[in-house]
C-alpha cells in the first residue's frame, strides 16, 4: 500500500467470520448456492410472488442481516443472490451505529476497507461530496473499525462484484459506507434527499445492513402478544406463554414491520416501529433508504423501489422467558 492509503482493517474476522480467504470464499459460494429456484416472496404484501431468476433484474438495493456468519449468513445469501450489479459504478453502503452516538450520519477517511477476500476501494471523490452537506461527520479509525454492521457486509459484496467483474480488483466499484445515527425522521428525509440523485442513476447499488427483532430479557425487548391480539411485555416472573408460543408472536411482530416496509411509505415504517417497539437496529438506515425511494418517486416513477422479502429466520426459537434471539430478514428492491 502507498503511504497515502489509509486501510481499514477487518477487525471482526476471525471472531464474527472466518480470517482464511479459502474458508470465507467457500462458506459464502456455498450459502449463495444452496438457494433453489424458483424464490418465493414472503412478506405479508407480496407473500406467494415467485422469482424464477436471480439476480432480480434491477434490483439494486437490498436488505440484509450484520451478525455472525454462523448465524446470519445464510439468511444474507438470499438478498446477495437477488442483488443486481451487472450495471453497477459505485455502490453505496448504510448501516446503524452500535457503539457510536450520533444523530445524523458518519462517513470514513479510509481509501479502503479489507476484507480476507482482498480489498475493497473506497469512493473517496462520493464521500468528500456527501460531506459537503453538513449532515455527516468523519468516523475516526477506532469507530471505524469498532462498527460491525458494515464489515460485515463486505465479504459478500466483494464476492459478488468478483462474479460480475472477474478477479481484476481495479475493475470493482468503488464504495460509499455510510454510518447512520439515531436520526429524527426529519434528518432521514434530508439524507433521503440528499441520495435521492444517486438512487435515480441505475449505475448506483445499494446495501442495507440490518438485523430486525432482538428479543429478550437481555436486549430488554419481551413484547408478547396473546391470540385475542392482547400484548403485554413478559418479565422475569412472568410465566412463559404457550398459545402462540413466544417465538411465533415475535415473527408475527416482525412481519408486522417487513408490511410497513414493503408498503414503501416511510412514515408508516416509523410509526409502526413506535407501536411495536421492535428492536430493529437497521431502522434509521432503513427509513433513509425509504425516504431517498419517496423523493425518487417523486419523479414519476411510482412503481420504483418497493421492497420484497424473501427470507427470515430466527437465531433460536424463543420458548421460555428467559430465552432470547435476534431475528433475520433478506429483502431487494427494484428501481
Amino acid at each position: 500500500m502507498a503511504n497515502n492509503e489509509i486501510v481499514r482493517e477487518a477487525s471482526h474476522a476471525d471472531s464474527w467470520y472466518s480470517a482464511s480467504k479459502s474458508q470465507l470464499s467457500s462458506q459464502l459460494d456455498g450459502w449463495l448456492a444452496a438457494l433453489k429456484m424458483p424464490v418465493r416472496c414472503i412478506g405479508p404484501r407480496t407473500e406467494g410472488q415467485s422469482i424464477d431468476e436471480l439476480p432480480v433484474s434491477g434490483a439494486r438495493i437490498i436488505i440484509a442481516p450484520h451478525a455472525g456468519y454462523s448465524y446470519s449468513g445464510p439468511a444474507a445469501a438470499w438478498a446477495y443472490r437477488s442483488w443486481d450489479v451487472s450495471k453497477a459504478k459505485r455502490v453505496f453502503l448504510l448501516g446503524p451505529s452500535h457503539h457510536h452516538y450520533l444523530t445524523k450520519a458518519a462517513l470514513t477517511r479510509c481509501t479502503h476497507y479489507a476484507t480476507p477476500l482482498g480489498n475493497l476501494t473506497i469512493d473517496r471523490a462520493t464521500t468528500a461530496e456527501l460531506q459537503k452537506s453538513g449532515l455527516f461527520e468523519w468516523m475516526s479509525q477506532s469507530v471505524d473499525e469498532d462498527e460491525h454492521s458494515l464489515e460485515m457486509h463486505l465479504p459478500y459484496i466483494y464476492k459478488m462484484l468478483s462474479q460480475s467483474f472477474g478477479n481484476d480488483t481495479s475493475n470493482y466499484p468503488p464504495i460509499t459506507p455510510i454510518m447512520v445515527g439515531n436520526t429524527s425522521m426529519a434528518t432521514e428525509v434530508q439524507l433521503g434527499r440528499l441520495l435521492a440523485p444517486y438512487l435515480a442513476d441505475p449505475s448506483t447499488a445499494f446495501v442495507i445492513s440490518s438485523d430486525f427483532a432482538h428479543w429478550g430479557l437481555r436486549f430488554r425487548y419481551t413484547l408478547y402478544r396473546s391470540q385475542g391480539s392482547q400484548q403485554q411485555n413478559l418479565k422475569s416472573s412472568s410465566a412463559s406463554p404457550r398459545s402462540p408460543p413466544i417465538h411465533e408472536s415475535i415473527k408475527a411482530v416482525d412481519f408486522e414491520c417487513i408490511s410497513a416496509c414493503e408498503s414503501g411509505d416511510h412514515k408508516a415504517w416509523l410509526d409502526t416501529l413506535e407501536d411495536t417497539g421492535n428492536t430493529v437496529c437497521g431502522r434509521h438506515p432503513i427509513g433513509v433508504m425509504m425516504a431517498a425511494i419517496e423523493e425518487v418517486r417523486k419523479d414519476g416513477r411510482k412503481d420504483a423501489g418497493f421492497f420484497k422479502f424473501v427470507r427470515y429466520e430466527q437465531s433460536s426459537e424463543v420458548v421460555k422467558v428467559s430465552d432470547s434471539s435476534v431475528s433475520y430478514a433478506s429483502a431487494y428492491a427494484v428501481m
